[in-house]
């Protein structure tokens, strides 16, 4: 595998393959490496991110709060 990083001085970028590489299938990708770090902040949430984002009525809510009640009671059961 290779990795690097580059900063283009134009739009043109040219790559050489190594020979160990020809005729197999390789994978290049391209992203500003800025870009990919908003992203990863992105996807470090807190499950407290989530308080209050079900927006559900009060019924709902009861029914959901029953249902949990029950699932956790089942714990409780001898198998």
């Amino acid at each position: 595998m290779i990795r690097t990083i580059l900063t283009p001085e134009n739009q043109d970028l040219s790559i050489h393959i190594p020979e160990s590489y020809i005729g197999r299938k390789i994978e290049v990708l391209l992203y500003a490496v800025d870009e990919l770090n908003i992203d990863e902040t992105r996807k470090k949430k807190k499950s407290s991110d989530f308080r209050g984002k079900l927006n559900l009525t009060d019924e709902q809510y009861t029914d959901l709060q029953n249902h949990l009640k029950d699932v956790r009671n089942e714990w409780n059961n001898d198998i």
